[in-house]
């Protein structure tokens, strides 16, 4: 823990030190400033959500040829976790905080030729065109840290080329450890895991799991992707291969173990399959109206199941065939003379679905104004998830989040708003229902 705290004091120091010479060496330095605060809508309104982020963003122009950009987050996250007065001599436990570098990389013009560029470093790497939900953008692993943060993906330590050919650009990258997806917290973990089933008058009394990741070379761990984008009829295109792992874990051994006539302990294993894929997005316009859609085929490799229960032996099956399955999004944007915005989209499969008979529909929806010369903003999310078009009324929730911006001054920003959900217990987002939220943000730019 010591070491942990001289390496953020030996940060805090080098930033200060930046601070102070950045006017002089032309580095550039903004950020943000947010406090974001949740209630959950119960009877005794827990907080659901503490979070006090300071995020620096350093953009430094080295040579004409070559550039820097970092991005840090210093965060105060979380509730006190005490449970003995040991925990009390503890600041990390009695006052959370972590320091997270979201980026750092070095990028090169004309590295090599002419139209060439490189960027390595730890880096978010965004591939799609739809409205932060893109079936495409497989590179950063998912950080579902907040569940209700959209598209929010951690960087990777990674290589990025970039080559320009007439109007064409030829993109290739190289991720060579593997990073799994973080997972939400507890609260919110069921809208991404299956229930576990059993047979009449059988109850679980306990639960383990261990992850077995891949193996530390290249051959096991590394991710390789290539993209070509262009020009077609004023709409930009581009089409894409991903050669990498899921993020999110897949069971593929299970062992039960009987300890009454009535109770079992299951002892699970989770592996990161891999997986190829392709991927088609298109971004224009329709008149005023903006559209995208985006597809992605996924060609995942087979995974098969093995089922150990004592006294009875092993049974094998399939935990995920080796069949084409696709995920696709489509939308539309507009903004009305008034300043009405509004957009929508369609999407077929969610982030954690897999398998072609596993893939829900998803209809999102968004409509924004702003008043008193945009001092105030008004906005309206809703979406709808159906699991079976066939008996909707039993396999469907909704998403309602109303939202207030207010603007006092300039760079600042308080938000009010709330995540409403209902539904059936069968869908993803209805086994959440009960955590409706309420939340109170600030936001500061600089």
């Amino acid at each position: 823990m010591k070491q942990l705290n001289l390496i953020y004091l030996f940060i805090l120091i080098l930033i200060s030190t930046q601070l102070t010479k950045a006017q002089e060496s032309n580095l550039k330095i903004s950020g943000e400033l947010l406090t974001d605060q949740r209630f959950l809508l119960q009877d005794q309104n827990d907080w659901a959500w503490n979070e006090n982020r300071l995020t620096l963003n350093f953009d430094k122009k080295i040579t004409d040829y070559s550039k820097f950009y970092g991005e840090i987050w210093l965060r105060n996250i979380g509730l006190p976790n005490i449970s003995s007065s040991a925990d009390l001599y503890n600041k990390n436990i009695v006052d959370p905080y972590n320091l997270e570098v979201r980026e750092a990389y070095v990028e090169l013009y004309g590295f090599l030729l002419k139209n060439l560029d490189i960027k390595i470093g730890r880096q978010r790497i965004a591939w799609g065109t739809a409205d932060k939900l893109n079936p495409t953008d497989n590179l950063n692993p998912d950080d579902l840290e907040d569940i209700m943060d959209f598209g929010r993906k951690l960087s990777t330590n990674s290589m990025k080329l970039t080559y320009y050919l007439g109007g064409y650009t030829f993109t290739g990258v190289c991720i060579p450890l593997f990073t799994p997806a973080v997972l939400p917290s507890s609260e919110w973990a069921s809208a991404l895991s299956s229930p576990i089933s059993f047979p009449d008058g059988i109850t679980l009394r306990n639960f383990t799991d261990s992850i077995i990741l891949p193996e530390d070379n290249p051959e096991e761990s590394s991710t390789l992707a290539v993209k070509i984008a262009g020009n077609l009829l004023n709409n930009d295109l581009s089409v894409s291969y991903f050669y990498g792992r899921d993020d999110l874990p897949l069971i593929n051994k299970v062992e039960i173990t009987p300890i009454t006539s009535t109770t079992v302990d299951i002892r699970a294993e989770m592996i990161y399959p891999r997986m190829h894929v392709i991927g088609v997005d298109l971004a224009g316009a329709i008149g005023d109206i903006g559209i995208w859609t985006e597809v992605a085929c996924f060609i995942p490799e087979k995974v098969k199941m093995e089922t150990f229960t004592t006294g009875v032996g092993t049974q094998t099956s399939i935990a995920l065939k080796e069949e084409v399955y696709f995920k696709h999004v489509s939308g539309w944007d507009y903004t009305f003379k008034n300043g009405l915005y509004i957009n929508s989209q369609f999407l077929h499969g969610f982030i954690h679905e897999r398998g072609k008979s596993n893939l829900e529909d998803y209809f999102m929806a968004g409509i924004e104004k702003k008043f008193f010369n945009d001092e105030l903003k008004v906005k309206l999310s809703f979406g709808v998830e159906i699991k079976d078009w066939d008996k909707i009324e039993n396999n469907s929730a909704t998403m309602i989040f109303p939202e207030v911006n207010y603007y006092p001054v300039d760079n600042t920003e308080i938000i009010l708003g709330a995540y409403l959900i209902d539904g059936k217990d069968t869908t993803n987002f209805g086994k959440v229902k009960n955590n409706d939220e309420v939340y109170l943000k600030f936001k500061y730019s600089f």
